[in-house]
C-alpha cells in the first residue's frame, strides 16, 4: 500500500509542475484526499453499505468539491488538477495514469439505464470544463479539449474538440506503449492542434 501510495504522488509531481514535494501533494492536493475518502466508500459500497459510502462521498466533496460516486470504477493513478466541480457519476470507468482537470463532468444524459456514465481509457487527459456525456467509450490516450462536450465513442490517441465535440486523428484498435510520452513538452505541444 505505501508503495502504491508513493507511486501515486510520483505521477503527480511529475505532471504538475506547480508540485513542489510529495509532501505539498500529500497534505495540500484535494485530489488525493478526493481519491482516498472514494477508495473507502467504494469499499463500502461493493459490501451493500450505500448510506454510509454515500456519506463518505458526500464528506469528500464537502472538503474537495470533487463529487466521486463510490460505485464509479477508477483505476491507478487518477489525478485531479486543481479538482473543484469535478463530478463523476457512479457507472462511470476511469483508467490508469489519467489526468482530469477543473469542472469535468463524467456524467448520464438521463435517458440511458443501467451502464450511464462513460468509461475512460488509459492515459487520458480531459480539459477543464469538459462533459463527457452518455455510456460511451472515450480510447487510451485521447485528450479532451476544454470546455468541449463529448458524445460519441473516441479513437486511440485522438484528440476531442468542440460543442458538440468532434474526434480528430486517433488510430483505430491500437495499442499505445505508456512511455509513449517520455517528453511532458512533446504530450502537451501534441495537445495543440
Amino acid at each position: 500500500m505505501f508503495n502504491k501510495l508513493i507511486s501515486y504522488l510520483k505521477f503527480i509531481k511529475e505532471n504538475d509542475p506547480a508540485a513542489r514535494s510529495y509532501m505539498e501533494v500529500l497534505l495540500l492536493y484535494p485530489s488525493v484526499h478526493a481519491l482516498g475518502l472514494y477508495r473507502l466508500s467504494n469499499v463500502l459500497y461493493r459490501h451493500k453499505f450505500f448510506f454510509m459510502s454515500r456519506l463518505i462521498s458526500q464528506m469528500g466533496r464537502f472538503f474537495t468539491g470533487i463529487e466521486i460516486h463510490p460505485g464509479a470504477t477508477i483505476g491507478k493513478a487518477l489525478f485531479i488538477d486543481h479538482g473543484t466541480g469535478v463530478v463523476i457519476g457512479e457507472t462511470a470507468i476511469i483508467g490508469d495514469f489519467v489526468t482530469i482537470y477543473q469542472g469535468v463532468t463524467l456524467g448520464g444524459t438521463g435517458k440511458d439505464t443501467g451502464k450511464r456514465h462513460p468509461t475512460i481509457g488509459d492515459r487520458v487527459t480531459i480539459g477543464a470544463g469538459a462533459k463527457i456525456l452518455g455510456p460511451i467509450h472515450i480510447a487510451a490516450g485521447t485528450k479532451i479539449g476544454a470546455g468541449s462536450v463529448v458524445l460519441v465513442d473516441t479513437k486511440t490517441d485522438s484528440t476531442a474538440v468542440g460543442v458538440p465535440a468532434r474526434v480528430i486523428g486517433g488510430i483505430d484498435d491500437a495499442v499505445i506503449p505508456i512511455d509513449r510520452y517520455k517528453n511532458k513538452h512533446e504530450f502537451y505541444n501534441d495537445m495543440i492542434i
